[in-house]
């Protein structure tokens, strides 16, 4: 049998460059409709082909043994990983410089001026954000979850789509899309960053261990 950890190493990594493509198209899109829903190809490739989320795993803390939190940090660091090879490669790419089609900016230009915003943020603002975007990610996955396992893809397909759609378009903070925006940025204001994404992590958490935690005290499980 192979080695659990590398296991959610791997699949981590994949998952953060696969979400990290999600965050150029994104940047690199002049619509913002169409952009976010280009970007849920991130989120579907990680559900679709079992890779490993974050915001996708730490929702189930609550349903889990105590050893599952080292499956969802070792993920959480291979997320931070596979998405600074993604961005890195863009950046190394003549479409980091060159101007969106129907914009001023490049794809680059436009990851640092989000990415400004968001670190420049306050703590309160940017945690609150996060708790909408974890809520939205874990309904996302369990919606894929039980669409599979009642063999409705249509279902399935919408499940993802939509959260995605809304979390980008409301400008939600996603710990990982984050990280790739930060990377594609060439990491501006360290320091800030670091606490920005510190306090993303935890509303990101709070925000997915929602539903599982109230559905605890309801009559109709997970």
């Amino acid at each position: 049998m192979k080695n659990k950890y590398l296991s959610y190493l791997s699949d981590g990594i994949l998952a953060g460059f696969m979400i990290g493509v999600g965050a150029i198209v994104f940047m690199s899109s002049d619509n913002r409709y169409i952009g976010a829903f280009l970007f849920s190809l991130g989120l579907f490739s990680v559900v679709c082909f079992k890779y490993g989320l974050f915001t996708g795993k730490v929702g189930y803390i609550p349903l889990r043994k105590p050893e599952y939190l080292i499956e969802v940090v070792i993920t959480l660091f291979a997320n931070l990983f596979g998405t600074f090879f993604a961005a890195t490669l863009f950046r190394a790419s003549r479409f980091c410089t060159a101007a969106v089609s129907g914009l001023d900016l490049s794809a680059c230009d436009r990851a640092k001026a989000s990415m400004l915003a968001k670190i420049n943020d306050s703590y309160l603002s940017s945690f609150v954000l996060a708790v909408f975007c974890g809520l939205l990610m874990f309904t996302a996955v369990d919606a894929y979850r039980k669409c599979k396992e009642e063999n409705n893809f249509a279902g399935a397909v919408f499940g993802v789509v939509f959260p995605v759609v809304v979390f980008i378009i409301c400008g939600f903070n996603h710990c990982i899309a984050d990280m790739a925006y930060y990377f594609m940025a060439g990491c501006p204001q360290i320091s800030k960053a670091i606490i920005y994404f510190i306090v993303v992590i935890l509303g990101n958490s709070v925000g997915g261990m929602l539903v599982p935690l109230f559905k605890k005290l309801s009559n109709n499980p997970l």
